[in-house]
């Protein structure tokens, strides 16, 4: 598997009222996406990225990373399930089009390894 980007998923009670803080305080002008329940901000030039989530709207588990893995998604869910990685979700496409699965990484972190249609 290689891991084309990751994204740190910060729980928050609110993302229009934590939003203030990463715009701005931090500086993350850029809003890559807001679906309510998971929003991304990021720096002009890209560089700086946070994703806020009050609860994921599909999963069981809220995630504390998410990894983008390109169209390596199979071969990457049946690595996980190989080296016997407890999955938490399985591999789904998701209705706003994310292809992606839950894994808890050996410290006991929950990861979204996924494949945006646009990556």
């Amino acid at each position: 598997m290689q891991a084309t980007r990751i994204i740190a998923n910060l729980s928050v009670a609110d993302i229009a009222e934590a939003r203030d803080f990463y715009v701005d305080f931090l500086g993350l002008s850029v809003e890559g996406f807001n679906m309510g329940w998971v929003a991304r901000f990021q720096s002009p030039d890209g560089h700086a990225v946070v994703q806020l989530v009050t609860c994921d709207a599909t999963a069981p588990y809220d995630s504390v990373i998410s990894v983008a893995v390109g169209d390596g998604i199979e071969e990457a869910y049946e690595e996980a399930k190989r080296r016997g990685f407890e999955i938490v979700y399985p591999l789904t496409t998701e209705p706003w089009g994310i292809r992606r699965f839950f894994v808890r990484a050996s410290d006991g972190n929950v990861i979204n390894i996924n494949n945006h249609k646009d990556d």
